[in-house]
């Protein structure tokens, strides 16, 4: 993976073509230029499929031939889900494809026209030409085990995000027809409360019944924390609930589909991360990632999904700059902006890395000292905040020489970061 933009430009030469491509759903449109932004031939237009694909193959390669080129570079924005099967194409084809951003196109569009007109004409012509300056990334396609992790962890977030709106509609429900509820169980997603919700869920079935009758539905599944005495709490709670009253056969039918689709969900997801830990274990270094204390699987998993191989990459700041960890400044002339980080790439990379340093800073003592010193020593103390986000990229690099070279987690020489002036003018 290429790092500085000089390196990318200097990737194009005299016997480049550069081929923009504007990705759609169905069809795709190319244009082609040399390293100078002279345009060959007429553009291209090619549905997503083998034959569009093969069709879009032989055109670059006559223009190869035509002008005497003898490398192809393709540049494309990824748009929705569209553009991952012709990258794939590509990459079969050993052809090589680089990513623009979204934001690039529509910021540069209007150099040429010095109009914001969108068109399938002129939107590969604005590909090619950032292609052409260096402004690309090459994509990072995960492969074998990566692609695999990726996709579990894909599979588990909407899975998560599908159970989190059903525990809110379960919650809503409780809110209307029995209120009282949490004043007798703390969880509703508790062994008892689950049970209580599927049985006998409204205030009015829990009325009828006997202390006896209670306890002998909730033994059907748990055997201790539930007594006599919350039997009989629950009974009078129900008989002085102050929950809505109509449509009760249709709110007890509501929440039996809740609780089926909750417990679906969470069958699924303990399911995935089975899968999940069976797949990190065939990922060399994650044993040792896993020996810092307060680094769980999801952590690991989380971070390995969205980088991918770490061998593609060549220093940790391009992990930073993945994840929109990377400081930036807006200043000018005698003003002095706030230095802020950039929030750009993969804000999964970034939620997975904030959530961890959280955790270390609880639970992991080398953490936890760096942050109280960030925070609170003599020359430019750090805003918690801004301590949590020098810790996430700290972390990064202990991942990224862990993964890189099997080496073990060393707590001492953490600790003597506190004492290094270098590291103190960097944060």
């Amino acid at each position: 993976m290429k790092y500085t933009q000089n390196e990318k430009i200097l990737q194009v030469t005299e016997d480049t073509l550069i081929v923009g491509v504007d990705i759609a759903k169905e069809s795709h449109y190319a244009r082609a230029f040399d390293y100078r932004g002279v345009e060959y031939g007429k553009y291209l237009r090619f549905e997503n499929n083998r034959e569009g694909m093969t069709k879009f193959s032989k055109w670059a390669k006559d223009l190869m031939e035509r002008h005497k080129k003898n490398k192809l570079i393709v540049g494309m924005e990824p748009t929705g889900q569209y553009w991952v099967c012709l990258v794939q194409y590509l990459k079969d084809n050993n052809i090589k494809v680089v990513m623009v951003n979204p934001f690039h196109v529509k910021r540069s569009k209007e150099l040429d026209d010095n109009s914001p007109t969108k068109s399938d004409r002129k939107d590969p012509k604005t590909i090619a030409m950032l292609v052409k300056d260096g402004r690309y990334v090459e994509p990072t396609i995960p492969e074998g085990v990566y692609a695999e992790l990726r996709i579990a962890m894909d599979i588990k977030d909407r899975l998560n995000k599908q159970i989190g709106m059903i525990k809110n509609q379960i919650t809503r429900w409780i809110d209307i027809y029995f209120p009282e509820f949490n004043s007798v169980f703390s969880d509703w997603e508790g062994k008892a409360a689950l049970i209580t919700l599927k049985e006998i869920p409204t205030p009015e079935k829990i009325a009828e019944k006997s202390s006896g009758e209670i306890l002998s539905i909730w033994k059907k599944e748990v055997q201790r924390g539930v007594g006599e005495k919350r039997a009989i709490k629950l009974i009078e709670t129900a008989r002085k609930s102050i929950g809505k009253k109509q449509g009760m056969k249709m709110a007890e039918y509501e929440i039996k589909t809740l609780i089926e689709q909750y417990e679906f969900f969470k069958k699924q997801i303990e399911e995935i991360e089975k899968k999940i830990e069976e797949l990190i274990v065939e990922i060399p270094g994650v044993k040792e990632l896993l020996g810092i204390k307060g680094i769980g699987v999801n952590t690991v998993a989380g971070f390995i999904a969205e980088v991918g191989d770490i061998e593609k990459y060549e220093h940790p700041k391009q992990i930073q700059k993945l994840g929109g960890l990377n400081l930036v400044e807006n200043s000018s002339g005698k003003h002095k902006g706030e230095t802020t980080i950039s929030k750009r790439g993969r804000k999964r990379l970034r939620r997975v890395l904030f959530t961890a340093v959280m955790a270390l800073v609880a639970k992991n003592e080398e953490f936890r000292e760096l942050h109280k010193y960030y925070t609170t020593r003599a020359q430019n103390p750090l805003k918690k905040k801004q301590s949590l986000i020098v810790l996430g990229n700290k972390l990064i690099r202990i991942f990224y020489v862990i993964l890189k070279k099997g080496v073990k987690y060393d707590p001492i020489k953490m600790m003597k970061d506190i004492k290094r002036p270098a590291l103190q003018e960097v944060a």
